[in-house]
């Protein structure tokens, strides 16, 4: 077996085997060597009070793209620090694709950037993270 499709065959496993992500109804968009995508279409239950899509589904979203990039090697890591600027509004309906694309990884600190864009392609979310590796 392949770096690469071992690679995306731990993403498949560890996206598989979440159960938040199945309540969310994420989906595993894409796989590719140097990154991965999630993707979601917002649900009216996922929506704001202002009629929005929730912050926290956007977030969600994201942190889900950083999770399965830095679990996507033979070693655990867990988040230490992750940051969420939010650039633009979505809505019920839209499909949003959270991106990861991994910055760094060394021994023990790995670094990850998301962007999550809305169907016009336009950012509604900046996410950093930096996951600790725990093997």
């Amino acid at each position: 077996m392949t770096k690469e499709s071992t690679r995306e065959t731990i993403i498949r496993t560890h996206f598989a085997a979440d159960p938040y992500i199945a309540s969310q109804g994420f989906i595993l968009h894409e796989v590719l060597d140097d990154e991965l995508s999630v993707a979601a279409i917002v649900r009216p239950d996922q929506a704001n009070f202002q009629g929005g899509t929730h912050g926290g589904v956007v977030f969600s979203l994201a942190d889900c793209a950083f999770s399965l990039s830095c679990n996507a090697y033979s070693e655990s890591a867990v988040a230490i620090d992750t940051h969420m600027v939010y650039t633009a509004p979505s809505k019920v309906g839209d499909r949003l694709v959270a991106t990861a694309t991994e910055v760094t990884r060394g021994r023990t600190l790995g670094s990850y950037r998301v962007t999550v864009t809305r169907p016009d392609g336009r950012a509604v979310g900046l996410f950093t993270g930096t996951a600790l590796v725990l093997d």
